[in-house]
C-alpha cells in the first residue's frame, strides 16, 4: 500500500528588517514549538522590503527598522492600518573587530583606527541603519570628513560582515547586530539625541491571506516574545 507524504502547514509570510535576523528566528522557534506552523522568514533592507511589497510580493506581516518607510506603505494602503504598532527600539553603535579597544568619537581617533581601511554602514541615503549613522555623524560634526571613507552596502547585516571578517576596522550597526555576532566587539555607542529614535514597527500587510497572520502578530507582543527579543540587545 502506498502512503501520502506528510503535508507540512506552512506559517505566515513575514517580511524582516534584516537587523531582526537572529532574534526573530529564534522568536519563530518558540512560535513553533507552541505547535504552531513555522513562519516563512525574509530579510532584507527595510527599504528592499517595502518596495517588494509594493510590486506585489506575498507577504502577510512586515516588521520595518523605520517610521519612514511603514509610512510609506501606509501612505499607498499596503498595511492595515490598525495593526501597526512601534514594538522595539535598538541602538546605534560603533562596533570593530573582536578585541579592539573603545574609542571616542572624535576625527583623530577614527581615522587612526580606520587607517587605509574603510567605514562599513548600510546605504546612507535609503537603509534605515545608514540614515540613522549617517545623521548620527553630522550631529557629531564627522560626517564631511568619513564620507570619503565610507562603504555601503545592501544592509546592516552586510555592513557588519565586512567587520566581522576583517574586511572594515569600523562600521556602524545595531546593538543586537553586534551581540549576535562574535567576531565584534561593541567600540563605542551613539548618544540617542545624535539621530531619530530607532523604532522596530510591526504591521499586518493588507490583503494578507494566511489564517495564522493576526495569531503571529499577536505573539509577537506576548512577554515570551519581548523576552526573546531583549535577550539580543532590543529595547
Amino acid at each position: 500500500m502506498l502512503c501520502a507524504a506528510p503535508v507540512f502547514a506552512q506559517g505566515p509570510v513575514v517580511f524582516a528588517a534584516a537587523s531582526l535576523r537572529t532574534a526573530l528566528d529564534e522568536v519563530a522557534q518558540a512560535w513553533a514549538l507552541h505547535g504552531n506552523p513555522a513562519p516563512i522568514l525574509s530579510y532584507a533592507g527595510t527599504s528592499s522590503l517595502a518596495r517588494q511589497i509594493d510590486q506585489g510580493a506575498p507577504a502577510d506581516l512586515v516588521m520595518t527598522a523605520s517610521a519612514d518607510w511603514m509610512d510609506w506603505l501606509e501612505n499607498r494602503d499596503l498595511i492595515v492600518r490598525e495593526s501597526r504598532i512601534a514594538l522595539l527600539g535598538n541602538t546605534l553603535v560603533l562596533a570593530g573587530p573582536k578585541g579592539d579597544a573603545a574609542i571616542s568619537f572624535n576625527m583623530s581617533d577614527i581615522r587612526d583606527r580606520l587607517g587605509d581601511g574603510r567605514i562599513a554602514m548600510a546605504l546612507v541615503d535609503a537603509v534605515p541603519a545608514g540614515q540613522y549613522g549617517k545623521a548620527a555623524l553630522e550631529a557629531l560634526g564627522l560626517w564631511d570628513a568619513l564620507a570619503p571613507f565610507v562603504a555601503q552596502t545592501d544592509n546592516v547585516r552586510a555592513a557588519l560582515a565586512l567587520v566581522a571578517r576583517g574586511e572594515a576596522p569600523l562600521g556602524i550597526v545595531y546593538l543586537t547586530d553586534a551581540h549576535a555576532e562574535p567576531r565584534v566587539d561593541v567600540l563605542a555607542s551613539f548618544p540617542q539625541d545624535t539621530h531619530p529614535d530607532i523604532e522596530i514597527l510591526l504591521a499586518q500587510v493588507t490583503g494578507h491571506s494566511h489564517s495564522d497572520a493576526e495569531r503571529f502578530h499577536a505573539y509577537l507582543q506576548t512577554d515570551e516574545a519581548l523576552a526573546i527579543f531583549r535577550s539580543q540587545g532590543f529595547r
